[in-house]
């Protein structure tokens, strides 16, 4: 091979310099911290009950007092369940026991706590009931904000006709967003100027027989905004993940479904400094990469 010349080792060097640029700013990204951390779970129908076919509901607190210690541990801002927190009791009594015992060792958690209702949450209780025995809202649906990212907790336990769940008066696979929720989302978004993740446990994207029956209708206020980096979601029990006009819907895995600890799920969700979004999944739950 013959000597570089002067121009062309100046050039050589220029190329070798910003090929080592492109790969100290790839690996700086791929290291970044994130803003903050958000804990993530959903699905431990929790009853003290014997096990259907894939379905341990006693090994529920097992595997919530596991999530419980690492988040402790790793101490995000904060930490969400998105739904069905309970399976359904023969009595409200008995229900309201199953909560109580199932929300102490939730409460064990050192940062704040949100929930999301879940059709098993509001079988036999109301949503004013499941709402005075946890750490819930007094209203299911509403917002708040971490960091300058704006969360959006909904609530689609409500029949077609706008009736609320409770007292075993719906079938589950009728689920619904209300109007009048729908005109909160919209005021909600429109109000917001930062970045926005939206927390729900029936799914809004497209997965019959388990997708809000006007799933089209909260996609359209969502879309509109251009403010929503993702949903999260629960419901259908499978990792689960699509992308619709780049809106990205998560949908994590059942902690409820299949014995020992090792078929538990939970997540650490980290939302970066350009608002990309990374799932740190454990026992089944998948990773992901959510670019903004």
């Amino acid at each position: 091979m013959p000597p570089l010349t002067r121009r062309a080792f100046l050039h050589h060097g220029s190329l070798c310099l910003a090929s080592a640029s492109a790969a100290h700013l790839l690996a700086a990204e791929s290291t970044a911290r994130p803003l903050f951390r958000v804990g993530l779970m959903t699905d431990l129908h929790y009853a003290d009950k014997a096990p259907t076919k894939t379905r341990f509901y006693r090994e529920a607190l097992g595997k919530l007092d596991e999530a419980v210690d690492h988040f402790n541990k790793e101490k995000p801002a904060f930490v969400i369940e998105l739904g069905d927190f309970i399976d359904k009791a023969a009595t409200m009594e008995q229900e309201l026991e199953w909560l109580g015992t199932i929300e102490k060792r939730f409460a064990r958690l050192s940062m704040p706590r949100h929930y999301v209702l879940g059709n098993h949450c509001v079988t036999t209780l109301t949503k004013e009931e499941f709402a005075a025995h946890t750490g819930m809202s007094k209203t299911p649906h509403y917002a708040f904000e971490e960091a300058g990212v704006t969360f959006l907790v909904l609530d689609a336990c409500y029949r077609e006709d706008g009736v609320a769940y409770g007292r075993e008066n719906f079938d589950w696979k009728d689920t619904f967003i209300p109007q009048a929720e729908l005109d909160w989302l919209q005021a909600q978004l429109t109000s917001t100027k930062g970045p926005v993740v939206v927390f729900a446990h029936q799914r809004l994207d497209e997965s019959a027989p388990h997708m809000v029956k006007n799933a089209s209708a909260v996609r359209a206020v969502l879309e509109k905004s251009g403010k929503v980096l993702a949903v999260f979601q629960g419901h259908s029990h499978k990792n689960d993940y699509q992308q619709i006009a780049g809106i990205h819907y998560c949908t994590l895995v059942a902690m409820v479904e299949g014995s020992g600890i090792e078929n538990s799920g939970y997540t650490l969700l980290d939302v970066m400094p350009d608002h990309s979004l990374r799932l740190h999944g454990f026992r089944r739950q998948m990773n992901r990469e959510l670019p903004h």
